[in-house]
Parts: C-alpha cells; structure tokens; sequence
C-alpha cells in the first residue's frame, strides 16, 4: 500500500483524491492531541492509501507515481481535470496536483493497446502517446490500427 507524505495536508489531499476519482472513500482518520489528523486511510479507485503529515521536505519526485486507470475518456477527463485543478501538465499522460504528487492518468485499455503481439502496432502507440498531454484514447486506438498510413 503506497503511503504519501504530506507537509500538513493528508487529509485534504485525500479528501480532494476520493471526490475526484470514482471508487474511492475515506476508511479512517487518526487524530493527535490537537484533533488534527495525522493519517488517514482511504481507498483510491479500490486500492489502499495511506496519507500522513509529517514531511515538510523534501516533498514529493516524479520517481514515484500514482497510476489511475479509467474507463473510457469521460473518465479519463473527469479525473485528468480533477488532479489537475491547481496543478501542472507533464507529458504522456502524467501530471502534478496541487500537492506536488505525480499522477500517470491513463485509460484502462492501455494493456490491450500496447499488446506485445504486435510490435509495429505498439511502436505507433506509443508515438501518439509521447505528442500527447492529456491521453486522447480515440487517437490511441487509432495509431494501434494503423489508420492513416
């Protein structure tokens, strides 16, 4: 179970993370003295998470990532937007939220997209991709057959 450091904002992040990503939720908080919360377990798209306060440097690299899969591109748009609010773009699919943590945001048919059976296949996705901020799963499916060749 990846577990997030956060300077201060643990449970603001995971609040943001479960109202934007469907099949999410709050499981637990855990509170100091002061009632401020110190951890807090949720689930992220069916998966465990932990986030904890406690890491005021040196934040988070984009050595480590959150990988969301999302039926279809009105999912895919939906979350893209959500982490994005605040945030900043990369490049094929990836992005920063507001808290600094680096998210690959992609469809969930990207295994069947880049099906080793076909490497010349796989070769013209991952061209796509690498023009792409924001996957555009139409144009990948695309490339995939080969249309416009």
């Amino acid at each position: 179970m990846p577990c997030l450091w956060f300077a201060g904002e643990a449970l603001e992040a995971a609040e943001h993370y479960v109202a934007t990503i469907p099949g999410s939720r709050i499981d637990r908080i855990m509170r100091g003295p002061d009632g401020a919360a110190i951890l807090v377990n949720f689930t992220l798209a069916g998966k465990p998470v932990m986030a904890l306060n406690g890491n005021p440097s040196p934040g988070f690299v984009d050595a480590s990532s959150m990988v969301i899969s999302c039926e279809g591109q009105a999912e895919l748009d939906h979350v893209w937007d959500g982490l994005l609010a605040g945030g900043s773009t990369k490049a094929c699919g990836w992005l920063a939220d507001r808290y600094g943590v680096a998210w690959q945001v992609v469809p969930d048919n990207l295994p069947a997209l880049l099906d080793p059976a076909d490497p010349v296949a796989v070769g013209r996705v991952m061209q796509a991709v690498q023009s792409m901020i924001k996957l555009d799963i139409a144009a990948m499916e695309a490339a995939r057959r080969g249309d416009g060749e």
